[in-house]
């Protein structure tokens, strides 16, 4: 097969060629995979001088296990949850703030799900070019876990299943953590109009 064709192979046809040595494969992967590695890795992690040994270890570790690999999800998802996982056990050891307290017990019996507006104004800002760097620099408020699922959500449009498989989060937990940091972002963005940087 040409190395142009590579990109024509399933998920299960390129992880054969891999474990059979193919190297360019690999790279085919690597490819496909970096955009959604950067951006967890880039929202997980603020040091950015960080971010290089980082996305190697991911997919090392990712190489290494490939052989692994169930196919109960998409390749790239799986790739997404190792590179969550890293990330997460690189705060951890740092003692960071991962996620911000727990929603309280009554909100565990009526859970608050986001609102189509809440939505709709996030995504919005997020394709106005002029707005879309100061959407950026509040998110960077937001504690790691939260500012990820932000991304994820509304930047890479990954479906509620798709997230909690790589973040091994419950459903629940992932609205109610898009609720809290949509909310936070409305709120830092409504100071920010009424300051007049908005």
């Amino acid at each position: 097969m040409k190395p142009s064709d590579l990109h024509l192979l399933s998920d299960l046809q390129l992880v054969d060629r891999i474990l059979g040595g193919d190297s360019q494969a690999f790279r085919l992967v690597v490819q496909r995979t970096e955009r959604l590695v950067a951006q967890i890795v880039g929202k997980m992690i603020t040091r950015k001088e960080d971010h290089p040994d980082l996305a190697q270890e991911i997919y090392l570790k990712a190489y290494r296990s490939l052989g692994g690999f169930r196919f109960q999800a998409r390749l790239s998802t799986w790739i997404a949850q190792i590179s969550y996982n890293t990330c997460f056990d690189y705060l951890r050891k740092k003692k960071l703030v991962l996620a911000g307290d727990l929603l309280e017990n009554q909100e565990e019996e009526h859970p608050l799900l986001p609102s189509a507006a809440d939505e709709g104004s996030i995504e919005k800002m997020m394709v106005q070019k002029d707005r879309a760097a100061l959407l950026e620099s509040c998110m960077q408020e937001l504690p790691p876990v939260q500012r990820t699922l932000v991304s994820l959500y509304h930047q890479q449009e990954l479906s509620y299943a798709e997230i909690c498989t790589i973040t091994n989060l419950p459903e629940g937990t992932v609205k109610n953590y898009l609720f809290r940091a949509r909310r936070q972002l409305q709120t830092r963005l409504l100071h920010l109009h009424k300051k007049g940087d908005l």
